[in-house]
């Protein structure tokens, strides 16, 4: 049975028949293809910091789950708003899913990373000033910037495939790179929080499901998390 929700998917589903000829790596005869991989120079994603990109060798490639692991109010979040609004400025496509801040909340640190100003200074700009300071610190970008909310722990990695699904079709838009703030307060698809699952298991298993993701989409995903009290005061976390 379809119900009205249901029409977009099947739609989706009927135009994108493909016929894949691809059915594995043949080693013999693909020799040519696998020396012309092992050459291939992987396209990164830089940071706009030269420690991280020391580090990175040079930024991250697709297919890629890269998390900031820090504790409680260390800045996170500051982070991945940092680096999306990085991106946002090197004509990338950026999608930042919110499970804990609120869409205007994380705008409003991305405008303080673009427009190089605090957020208390951000606040206090007069309208006109605001304008002209985005507008040209966003003149010639083309790239675009979706920030989605969702409730935190009720999201997982489904519910992120339909979004990139909805604003494929409703503003033709695909993602270079995924933010999702953050690891553990996102949802598994898989288990259910409680009962016999323990934590460990459980964020394991969002991991999991958010690397199937950027593998699928063939873009890097971000996220973040958290160290404990005692993982935060030893030397190794």
């Amino acid at each position: 049975i379809y119900t009205e929700t249901a029409i977009p998917n099947i739609l989706t589903e009927a135009l994108s028949v493909s016929f894949d000829a691809h059915v594995g790596h043949d080693y013999i005869e693909d020799t040519d293809d696998r020396y012309e991989f092992y050459h291939k120079v992987e396209n990164k994603i830089p940071f706009d910091l030269d420690f991280m990109n020391k580090i990175t060798n040079g930024g991250t490639p697709a297919k890629t789950l890269n998390i900031i692991m820090a504790g409680t109010g260390v800045g996170k979040s500051l982070f991945l708003c940092h680096h999306a609004a990085n991106c946002l400025l090197q004509n990338l496509n950026v999608l930042y899913i919110t499970c804990e801040m609120a869409e205007e909340k994380i705008a409003e640190r991305i405008d303080a990373n673009i427009g190089d100003i605090t957020l208390d200074d951000l606040r206090d700009l007069p309208y006109e000033m605001y304008r002209r300071k985005i507008d040209n610190a966003t003149k010639g970008v083309s790239g675009k910037l979706i920030i989605k909310e969702y409730p935190t722990a009720t999201a997982n990695a489904n519910h992120f495939r339909n979004l990139l699904d909805e604003l494929n079709l409703k503003k033709q838009f695909k993602p270079d790179i995924i933010f999702i703030d953050y690891l553990n307060i996102c949802a598994s698809s898989r288990l259910k929080a409680g009962g016999n699952t323990n934590s460990y298991m459980y964020v394991k298993s969002i991991a999991e499901e958010l690397r199937g993701l950027a593998v699928e989409k063939n873009v890097p995903v971000f996220s973040a998390t958290q160290v404990n009290r005692t993982g935060f005061a030893s030397s190794d976390f």
